[in-house]
């Protein structure tokens, strides 16, 4: 396991509950940045509703717009973390958000024309009580690659629990066997697909 090359996460927690509120997205996302850890990435959480995000498509939507701040966290990361509940089968709408406010990075580019996200790994959490993660995870990855993202093999993590039930995640005794597993994956193969970004980094077109 390389682990020489220092590299950060930045994780967009896309909850619907303010803080101090219990969210089950952040439990997964914790976990999700505790295992990135164990491949010498220090990561961050951000819990995006605590924050005026304005709706739009402009990296700066105008005074008290909190997305700017948020995009430098981004940039200055190697890793971003989009971390969201399932509502009523889909992506909650902080999270449709945020991917609005990504839409701005289509304009962003360095001195050679690439993407300023280019280089950069991206990574899906999901947590609901119905179905609907297969859906929002493919809709995530399709949003963040457009936008210049780089998504690692089996780089989403989801938990669904059993329909017209009311158990959270966060209420769960242990960590699922199969998302613990996942989780383990999905950290070693984002932390040495960063590192290889880093290193040797897209060539221009």
């Amino acid at each position: 396991m390389a682990t020489s090359t220092p590299l950060t996460a930045l994780a967009l927690n896309c909850t619907l509950t303010p803080s101090p509120g219990g969210s089950s997205t952040e439990v997964m996302t914790d976990q999700v940045l505790e295992a990135l850890r164990e491949h010498g990435v220090e990561g961050r959480s951000v819990r995006v509703v605590d924050l005026d995000v304005k709706p739009g498509i402009e990296a700066d939507m105008g005074a008290g717009d909190a997305w700017p701040g948020i995009r430098q966290q981004m940039i200055e990361a190697d890793i971003l973390v989009v971390a969201t509940p399932t509502w009523v089968g889909h992506r909650s709408s902080v999270a449709q958000r945020v991917v609005e406010r990504l839409d701005a990075e289509l304009s962003a580019t360095d001195d050679e024309g690439r993407l300023e996200t280019f280089g950069k790994v991206a990574l899906a959490v999901v947590v609901g009580n119905e179905d609907g993660a297969h859906a929002i995870t493919a809709g995530l990855y399709q949003s963040l690659n457009d936008v210049g993202f780089t998504i690692p093999a089996q780089g989403g993590v989801y938990w669904n629990g059993e329909a017209m039930t009311t158990t959270d995640y966060k209420d769960l005794d242990e960590t699922p066997k199969a998302v613990a597993t996942t989780t383990k994956t999905l950290a070693a193969n984002a932390a040495h697909l960063a590192r290889l970004l880093k290193q040797d980094h897209y060539p221009p077109a």
